[in-house]
């Protein structure tokens, strides 16, 4: 099998291999998708043990979720779902969700179309204050009063950090 690679084309990264390259206390984005050219986004994400996206409604983009380690429970539209290594999920755009990992943490692979991450530029006056709120990796605003990762990529969000 050829090796991984950083041109964009072919195998991109071993799932195994990330998981057990990084460290068990890590968490967040473990990989993604960096190809300027592509039509998709693409990340590898860790929830610790009993983390959990909060929940959130994405108007805009229909996800491919595939949990790959551990497991969990999904809620979708208020409904319980657990979930476990090698579980495929769709989350249709508009549907809302949050996903807790259980106790041995979750790793998930989730895939969308791409879209451009917001832009924030000063306007000389006082400086917004839910920027410690903002996705440092795609510009997601976390809305969700309680969340401490990005809904859209699984990012750590500052949070004043």
């Amino acid at each position: 099998m050829p090796s991984p690679s950083d041109s964009g084309r072919g195998v991109l990264a071993r799932l195994a291999e990330l998981s057990d390259g990084a460290s068990q206390e890590q968490s967040g984005a473990l990989w993604r998708l960096t190809e300027d050219a592509r039509q998709l986004d693409a990340n590898v994400v860790r929830l610790l043990p009993d983390t959990r996206v909060a929940e959130h409604i994405e108007p805009d983009l229909d996800v491919l979720l595939y949990v790959t380690d551990g497991g969990g429970v999904l809620h979708v539209d208020g409904e319980p779902q657990d979930v476990a290594a090698g579980s495929l999920v769709w989350l249709p755009r508009g549907i809302r969700r949050s996903l807790r990992a259980g106790p041995e943490g979750l790793v998930q692979l989730s895939v969308h179309r791409r879209r451009p991450g917001l832009a924030i530029q000063s306007t000389g006056g006082e400086p917004a204050c839910l920027l410690d709120r903002v996705c440092t990796e795609c510009g997601r605003l976390g809305t969700e009063p309680d969340a401490r990762y990005c809904a859209r990529c699984g990012e750590r969000l500052p949070l004043g950090d």
